[in-house]
């Protein structure tokens, strides 16, 4: 599996029972604290991991630092957040490279392995299967507040923690009911990576109500406080999304570029139940059903 379908991560066969699974993303800060910018970036990597339904290995790290402008003190609790995320991923960290850059960048290359016939990729939804999201979203907008100074401190607290908790209990709990696909929610947005798993058959219908929200985020939206990021996925996502009687604040929401956001999965009917229970079993922040995929809209999203 390569570029093809826009999968999270590239899939290379090594023999009939094992796949090599391998991924990299990183970014400048997205929060004042170095130690949480790293935590944020290590769950942020892995996250493509698991949503193939692959389990981690190693990681090397990417580093561009002003050495210049910032004491290096500082990227050591940069890199101590993602090193102390990959010890709870048990990830080995192997190593990885640094270069001297204006604007302070970091992240991470990850490897894992799957065995072929349980690879999870983000088309082969079904229609009648049911979309289930483990995280809330709206960590753009909160970010956008931070850097605004505009934000509470509450909703910055609940959204780290969210963007720093690794989607490994979601990985389990898909891995133990089974799913048609599955995607991880970041920088396109809900909408954006949900029309990732659609086809020319099969359409999807969400009810805005029921995706979950972080504290804060729709106030934000309201007062025009909106990352550039996802202004630009809102106008991608009119070409392919029926918005109905949805109001811009929630067009935003949905359309919001996140970090680290949580798994979206199309699960089949009979098993939604069981996913739920997984869910909360694995304490993942969030175990909501969203919506669904449907066959007389295809290639398509309504919003409800």
């Amino acid at each position: 599996m390569g570029i093809e379908g826009s999968d999270d991560a590239a899939v290379y066969r090594l023999r009939s029972d094992m796949a090599l699974v391998q991924s990299v993303d990183f970014f400048t800060p997205i929060v004042d604290e170095a130690y949480d910018w790293g935590r944020i970036a290590a769950a942020n990597a892995l996250s493509d991991i698991y949503a193939m339904g692959a389990t981690p290995l190693l990681a090397l790290q990417l580093v561009g630092w002003p050495r210049d402008d910032l004491p290096l003190d500082l990227l050591g609790e940069v890199l101590q957040g993602g090193a102390a995320v990959l010890e709870l991923a048990g990830c080995l960290l192997a190593g990885g490279h640094s270069i001297d850059d204006r604007e302070p960048k970091y992240g991470l290359s990850v490897t894992g392995i799957v065995h072929p016939d349980e690879i999870v990729a983000n088309q082969g939804a079904q229609p009648g299967d049911v979309l289930v999201l483990t995280k809330a979203i709206g960590t753009g907008l909160i970010s956008t507040g931070i850097k605004r100074d505009v934000v509470e401190v509450v909703h910055v607290t609940h959204a780290v923690a969210s963007m720093a908790h690794l989607n490994a209990g979601a990985a389990l709990a898909m891995r133990e009911v089974g799913v048609s696909a599955a995607t991880d929610v970041t920088g396109f947005g809900l909408l954006g990576h949900l029309s990732e798993m659609l086809g020319p058959q099969i359409g999807a219908e969400i009810d805005a109500a029921a995706v979950p929200l972080l504290e804060g985020a729709a106030e934000l939206a309201a007062e025009d406080v909106v990352p550039g990021g996802t202004r630009s996925n809102l106008l991608y996502a009119r070409g392919f999304t029926d918005f109905g009687d949805a109001d811009e604040v929630t067009r935003l929401l949905l359309a919001d570029a996140q970090t680290s956001g949580g798994l979206l999965m199309a699960v089949p009917p009979g098993r939604v139940d069981h996913m739920i229970e997984a869910l909360r079993r694995e304490q993942t922040p969030a175990a909501a059903i969203i919506g669904r995929f449907t066959d007389d809209n295809p290639g398509r999203i309504r919003v409800t």
